[in-house]
């Protein structure tokens, strides 16, 4: 990932190369640009057209409840429940004095969590029985999260190679495995009504036994717009419509019957510092991020006070950051340092390597030991 904190203002599209985020503007015009899907993360619109290979990548509303927003391993008890749009957020206040409190508050909150490792597993230029037999070995050794990305074609490579859809592919996945949770990084907003889209979740939350993320982004790949017949319009509208589609997803959540399993966790990635982090204080169980430590840090910065203005507690958000598949575990140490717990890398292709994976898992199990 670039790690460049960019103006949101002309628009903000997420997608996350080892892990896809929300959406895309061009830089030329001030715009962040994330990578949806993209095996770096966050990538300039005009570079988006000639993507490289990468070089190796219904809610309760009581007072106190049990939620599982990370995995299996990381129970959360919330309290003081909040409730918008058919989604209870909970509240945790927390007093502290002054900014630097804040930051030293937020930042133990989200250190306490253990290290998890995401493996975005790219699904193209291979066939099926490649990526199942991949997703179930990424399982077996032990991946916490696996996830694929919304396109209809590849990324980079051949334009017009092998790809498949990406909900389809998840309900496969809700059946094929068993204890991994599974989502996009991330969804595009555009490409589904916000009512089918909450069904959708529902229905993938069921099959695998409450495993679900539901990423979402506002979408960038104009060629997935054109061939398919979506408008791609701005990307400044595009966000825009993310931030109307959230709140109706939420609010369908809580209609469906019969209802999900628990809270879906939501995932928001990017870091449009107007708009993007607003979305995540207001909506986001895990923040994708982007950059290196020092860029995290400032926005870290900025996300506490969108939870202040939301009242919102920001240790609840889990942060999230995409790693190139040939980068070294120890390098993340600064990213550890300013709170980051889930780690993901992308891997592709008609053979995919699991090796960088291995290793991942290995500083994971240090890290939490």
């Amino acid at each position: 990932m670039t790690g460049r904190g960019v103006s949101e203002d002309a628009a903000v599209e997420p997608r996350m190369g080892a892990a896809e985020a929300l959406g895309v503007a061009g830089e030329a015009a001030g715009a962040e640009v994330l990578g949806a899907g993209v095996p770096g993360g966050v990538v300039p619109l005009v570079q988006a057209a000639r993507l490289p290979a990468p070089a190796a990548p219904a809610s309760p509303s009581s007072s106190v409840r049990l939620r599982m927003v990370t995995s299996v391993r990381c129970l959360a008890v919330m309290t003081s429940g909040r409730r918008t749009s058919g989604k209870s957020h909970s509240v945790s206040r927390v007093v502290v004095h002054g900014r630097s409190g804040a930051r030293r508050n937020m930042l133990r909150l989200m250190t306490h969590r253990p290290v998890r490792i995401g493996l975005q597993l790219q699904p193209q230029h291979a066939d099926y029985p490649t990526i199942r037999r991949t997703a179930a070995e990424a399982e077996e050794l032990g991946v916490d999260v696996l996830f694929n990305w919304d396109h209809f074609y590849p990324l980079y490579g051949d334009p017009d190679g092998p790809h498949f859809e990406c909900w389809t592919m998840l309900g496969a996945w809700a059946e094929a495995t068993s204890r991994v949770q599974i989502g996009a990084l991330v969804t595009c907003n555009s490409y589904r009504n916000p009512e089918l889209l909450a069904d959708m979740a529902r229905t993938v939350d069921h099959i695998s036994d409450g495993r679900l993320i539901l990423g979402i982004g506002s979408g960038w790949f104009e060629k997935d717009y054109q061939e398919y017949g979506y408008e791609f319009g701005t990307a400044g509208g595009r966000l825009d419509a993310l931030a109307e589609a959230l709140p109706r997803i939420e609010t369908r959540l809580g209609k469906l019957n019969p209802p999900p399993t628990r809270d879906i966790p939501v995932l928001i990635g990017g870091g449009g510092e107007k708009k993007t982090l607003r979305l995540v204080a207001k909506h986001a169980d895990i923040w994708h991020s982007f950059g290196d430590a020092e860029t995290l840090r400032h926005k870290l910065g900025v996300l506490r006070q969108h939870c202040a203005d939301a009242g919102r507690d920001p240790g609840e958000i889990e942060i999230s950051s995409g790693v190139q598949a040939d980068s070294k575990p120890e390098a993340a140490a600064g990213l550890r340092e300013q709170g980051v717990s889930l780690f993901t890398l992308g891997i592709g292709g008609p053979k995919p390597d699991l090796a960088p994976l291995r290793d991942w898992l290995a500083w994971r199990d240090e890290q939490n030991a």
